[in-house]
């Protein structure tokens, strides 16, 4: 339950960025610590107020706020992927060598399969409690645009495909601040992409948000003000598109791939910016500039 000796300095950056290199460290340095941190692709603010990521061996962890201590949650024995809560209620866990999402139940913190077999690669999972659906990316192999994005129901795990693309290499996803859309990560498309919700549910028009981006984006956070953020895996940086969508511009980044190491999903708690680092050991927190609301209380409806 110890933290291991990491990399707790600053980094240098690139160009001009929003932050300065000084904003972003190390949460906690998983290489040495029992259970070990491997290379973390999901990360996620939970109701207990601690940070959850997943681990390369299908580890479902949870590290302090401070960064102190980690400890083992539960295990689907698989690779993780995507972290989503459902409120204080569940955690859905996206495990790519059983191409399934999971359920952990936060109550009792049992785990059990929650899709049947039709998704390929479960990447990312939104919860949309005013549906009663989940979202789940499925990130197909290039040159292979079959269907990318499922729904399933919230209570029963049933479901089918939402939307069949095609996208370039569908990744991360946010629910839109306003509840009517979907925005999703096209990877080599170096593009975001707004997907309306219809008034049946169904999926509507895909129009883009924003593209040309300096990254390959895998994560997608919204702060309050509706600013969308942006984990780019290669460079190592995180972007910021305004409220509205439209150009981005480099929010903080990594040039050594350090301290933000090939982020993927990221997750805000107040002004902490948390990220997953699938080049490494370690979870980052940013000191932002800004505030958003943990995922899991605005699942419960609740304000920031």
């Amino acid at each position: 339950m110890m933290a291991g000796a990491g990399i707790h300095h600053g980094f240098s950056t690139g160009g001009n960025t929003i932050l300065p290199a000084e904003r972003a460290t190390v949460l906690f340095d998983g290489i040495f610590s029992s259970p070990r941190l491997q290379h973390p692709e999901g990360v996620a603010v939970g109701p207990d107020g601690w940070v959850w990521a997943g681990s390369e061996n299908g580890q479902i962890l949870r590290i302090a706020p401070d960064g102190s201590a980690i400890g083992e949650v539960a295990s689907t024995g698989g690779f993780l992927l995507g972290l989503a809560f459902d409120g204080d209620r569940a955690l859905f866990a996206c495990d790519s060598r059983h191409r399934a999402v999971f359920r952990l139940n936060l109550a009792d913190r049992s785990l059990r399969r929650f899709t049947a077999p039709g998704i390929e690669v479960p990447n990312y999972a939104v919860v949309d409690r005013v549906r009663g659906r989940l979202y789940v990316s499925d990130t197909r192999a290039p040159g292979d645009p079959g269907p990318s994005i499922w729904s399933y129901d919230l209570e029963t795990g049933a479901g089918d495909v939402w939307h069949g693309g095609p996208f370039d290499h569908a990744n991360g996803m946010a629910l839109a601040p306003e509840g009517d859309a979907l925005l999703l990560c096209e990877t080599f498309a170096r593009r975001i992409t707004r997907i309306a919700i219809a008034a049946d549910g169904s999926a509507g028009e895909a129009t883009t948000w924003s593209d040309d981006l300096p990254g390959l984006p895998d994560g997608l956070a919204f702060d309050d003000s509706g600013a969308l953020f942006v984990g780019c895996y290669e460079p190592s940086r995180v972007l910021r598109i305004p409220a509205g969508g439209g150009p981005s511009e480099i929010y903080i980044e990594d040039a050594t791939a350090h301290v933000l190491a090939h982020p993927t999903n990221i997750a805000f708690d107040g002004a902490a910016l948390f990220t997953a680092n699938l080049g490494r050991w370690h979870v980052t927190k940013i000191d932002t500039d800004t505030f958003g609301t943990p995922l899991w209380r605005q699942a419960r409806g609740e304000p920031g």
